[in-house]
């Protein structure tokens, strides 16, 4: 589940970190190649040229540009369009596994929240990325199960880094090189 909706949720964030512009997340509007032997994307692409930016963008009077007046308003397409993306994914999956609808959308924001985060990070700016998620998920917004659960932590060298507690278990410690379960689990975690 992770990977796929790690897909819309990281190419969202991408240019929504880059450009703060938000583009198609529809199924049919996204392509990505799976790598070997495990099944996640090595490479994305968008095949919708419209996109939705802040009124500064180079682009914004183009006919590819949707304007909305704010950053916030901008968080609040790209939460929509993920949400009704991960939607179909739920609607889908739901009837193949034995999880529940909570669990598949804990999971849906899990992706979301933690792509935010994680492109901050590869872009040199870990803390841009979580300001970035708290901008996009600063409540909950049903269905999603929270608000961005990313907070900081005192590392063992001192250094303060960031964490966060997950909504849906991975299940990686089920598998025959599990090796437990991870420290952000929710089995193992108190919400906070």
């Amino acid at each position: 589940m992770s990977w796929y909706l790690g897909v819309p949720g990281y190419l969202a964030a991408l240019l929504f970190h880059h450009e703060r512009r938000v583009p198609s997340l529809r199924p049919e509007h996204l392509a990505f190649h799976k790598a070997r032997p495990r099944p996640h994307p090595d490479s994305i692409a968008v095949l919708d040229e419209s996109f939705v930016c802040l009124p500064d963008d180079p682009a914004a009077g183009t006919a590819n540009a949707t304007v909305v007046p704010t950053e916030k308003a901008l968080a609040a397409v790209l939460r929509g369009r993920f949400t009704a993306h991960a939607a179909r994914f739920v609607s889908a999956f739901s009837g193949t596994v034995r999880f529940g609808r909570h669990t598949l959308w804990a999971a849906a924001t899990d992706a979301i929240d933690h792509s935010m985060w994680l492109v901050g990070r590869y872009a040199g700016d870990e803390t841009a990325g979580v300001l970035d998620a708290n901008l996009l998920l600063p409540d909950r917004f049903a269905p999603l199960t929270s608000a961005s659960t990313l907070r900081p932590v005192i590392e063992d060298d001192g250094r303060t880094g960031w964490t966060r507690r997950r909504e849906a278990c991975c299940f990686h410690y089920l598998m025959e090189a599990g090796q437990g379960v991870c420290d952000t689990c929710p089995r193992v975690c108190a919400k906070s």
